[in-house]
């Protein structure tokens, strides 16, 4: 954790970060976040957060990785997503909480409307909603549960993370499509895109992948929305 310094208000701080009148306009500069995130997209947008609010990000994008990345180091912020290709979030966050080592802030994200009950009853000190892109929201969650208060939080800014990065994510995810054999395979397939959907604002592709996790039969009409979209994104790039 970063070192203490006294603060006026309360409780001493660590330091670099800011709170009204006393220190300076980046409120989570000197932390270092992990991201446990399978979606590039999901984690250009924590990247963005991060870097205007001074906070350092590392990403590992699976619970092997973030397991060695543990071992070697001590991040501050420890961010969950639930649904990762070699098991669930809640898995690591239950670990975390009862490790000697743990994290100063493990929190869990999702889209899904359970992922909240699910990630605090497994241990969690928070969690974020997806889509992830309000910069005060996130600054405020942090901080909120780091010092018990606000902070100097940033002007309304909604976070727009670069389309490359969605276009990856469907390109990663038909070719899993393309190649998944077995029930629980596409279960996380269609699950990694409905929660990538929904962070996107793309109704009509959550719905698809919704659809296609319940019934294999509309996995042909997933993968034809998947397509549109990588020709949307080309037709977008091609512009002048």
């Amino acid at each position: 954790m970063p070192s203490l310094r006294p603060n006026p208000l309360g409780p001493p701080l660590p330091q670099g970060f800011a709170v009204p009148g006393f220190g300076q306009a980046l409120p989570l500069h000197g932390l270092t976040v992990l991201a446990v995130e399978d979606s590039r997209y999901a984690c250009e947008a924590l990247r963005l957060m991060c870097h205007r609010a001074g906070a350092r990000l590392r990403r590992a994008d699976t619970l092997r990785a973030a397991r060695a990345h543990l071992r070697v180091y001590r991040p501050d912020v420890v961010i969950i997503d639930l649904g990762l290709p070699d098991g669930r979030g809640e898995v690591l966050i239950r670990d975390l909480v009862l490790s000697s080592a743990r994290p100063g802030l493990i929190l869990g994200t999702s889209g899904h409307t359970n992922g909240r009950m699910s990630a605090l009853a497994s241990g969690a000190d928070g969690f974020l909603d997806k889509p992830l892109e309000s910069l005060p929201k996130f600054c405020a969650s942090i901080l909120r549960h780091l010092l018990g208060h606000a902070g100097v939080i940033p002007a309304n800014d909604l976070i727009c993370p670069d389309p490359l990065a969605l276009h990856d994510d469907l390109m990663q995810a038909d070719l899993a499509l393309s190649g998944a054999q077995d029930a629980a395979s596409r279960r996380y397939i269609t699950g990694f895109l409905a929660g990538l959907a929904h962070h996107a604002h793309d109704t009509g592709l959550a719905k698809a992948a919704e659809n296609a996790g319940q019934n294999e039969t509309d996995l042909p009409q997933l993968r034809a929305l998947i397509k549109d979209r990588l020709s949307d994104y080309a037709a977008f790039a091609l512009q002048p």
